[in-house]
């Protein structure tokens, strides 16, 4: 029987034709899809700016330069996250502070933010962990410079009707295979602030202005750029984002009914209050009796793909050994970090195969 795989991109013809249009004009980089990709990108979360980058690390980056972290500064985030949250602050020499997710949204709670601030603290960066918005009012209310990781939740809306990402500060999209939409690498950087996007696009092009010459840099940049070929896949991307995102939803809806009533199982949160999510993973928690990894090795040999998603960043080697953490510190990050299992989505997921996955879960755990 074929395999589930975890992800699949959604690409056809209108994304080959794409590239060959970039290959036929010759020019694959710092061309006329970039600031069109940027415009359309900015235009459908109705922000101000947009500024297209190597990747929603480099994104990171770029937005906590911007927003002033320096050496010897604090950042609190969350220890429930892809880890590039976490490394970006430690690219500028500060410190990241972690505190501890809601039991929830599983998104950095703002009373344990607020509780990690110190005189040293120079930023908030909140992750829309696994595309659910995070609580940006009372975030934004502690009255610290926010940088948003919305890495996993393009199409997430906040209960306002402001998309995740639109609300002006600098937030930082990932365009990774597995991703709402797709451009093989890359990211994008959202903000409200035309000084932070004539800084970042400045940055990520070795700190050249728009009208300095090629072998002219003004301030200390990177190569972050994105190249036309990538930002023509993802203008076909924008195209059928609708369609993309409503065919993850459809898939999400299926799990639900698919997997409901298995004792001890923790399915994603819905939609409360009016913040709604933009599907990237369907991550469900484990029942406590359950050995996780002999769970994932029960379900590949049954066919199908699964992960444990995410580790605990702060038990992670490099952060242990850098910064003295140990368990115990985030019990709520440490409990959902341990049982957490992220399952094959994508959006032309079958129901037949959502079907699989779930008698196949079922079985392992004894339902």
């Amino acid at each position: 029987m074929e395999e589930i795989p975890l992800a699949r991109p959604v690409l056809g013809a209108a994304e080959e034709e794409a590239v060959l249009g970039v290959l036929r004009s010759g020019q694959l980089s710092l061309g006329p899809r970039v600031p069109a990709f940027e415009a359309a990108f900015a235009a459908r979360l109705g922000v101000a700016h947009a500024c297209a980058v190597s990747s929603g690390t480099a994104g990171l980056h770029l937005a906590l330069r911007a927003a002033g972290v320096r050496e010897g500064h604090e950042v609190i985030t969350s220890p429930f996250s892809f880890v590039a949250s976490a490394n970006a602050p430690i690219y500028e020499r500060a410190r990241p502070v972690f505190a501890d997710i809601d039991a929830r949204t599983l998104n950095l709670d703002p009373r344990a933010a607020a509780a990690a601030i110190t005189e040293r603290t120079a930023a908030i960066l909140p992750v829309h962990i696994f595309g659910y918005p995070a609580d940006l009012p009372a975030i934004e209310a502690l009255g610290l410079p926010v940088v948003e990781d919305a890495c996993e939740a393009l199409g997430a809306v906040h209960a306002d009707g402001v998309a995740v990402g639109g609300r002006g500060h600098p937030a930082a999209f990932g365009f990774y295979a597995n991703k709402q939409l797709t451009t093989g690498e890359g990211g994008m950087v959202t903000t409200g602030d035309r000084a932070v996007k004539a800084r970042i696009d400045s940055e990520r092009n070795q700190g050249r202005a728009p009208d300095m010459g090629w072998l002219d840099h003004d301030r200390l940049g990177f190569n972050y750029r994105l190249s036309d070929i990538a930002c023509a896949i993802g203008l076909a991307q924008l195209d059928r984002l609708d369609a993309m995102l409503a065919g993850r939803a459809r898939a999400a809806a299926a799990y639900r009914e698919a997997l409901a009533g298995i004792e001890g199982l923790t399915l994603p949160c819905e939609d409360a209050a009016g913040d709604r999510r933009g599907w990237f993973v369907f991550v469900v928690q484990l029942p406590r009796s359950s050995d996780r990894d002999a769970t994932i090795r029960a379900l590949r040999e049954r066919g199908v793909q699964s992960k444990p998603y995410l580790p605990a960043i702060h038990l992670m080697s490099y952060y242990r050994e850098t910064f003295g953490h140990r368990e115990g510190e985030f019990p709520v990050c440490e409990d959902v970090a341990a049982r957490s299992v992220a399952l094959p989505f994508f959006p032309e997921l079958t129901d037949g195969q959502i079907e699989r996955v779930a008698l196949a879960l079922r079985e392992v755990l004894g339902h």
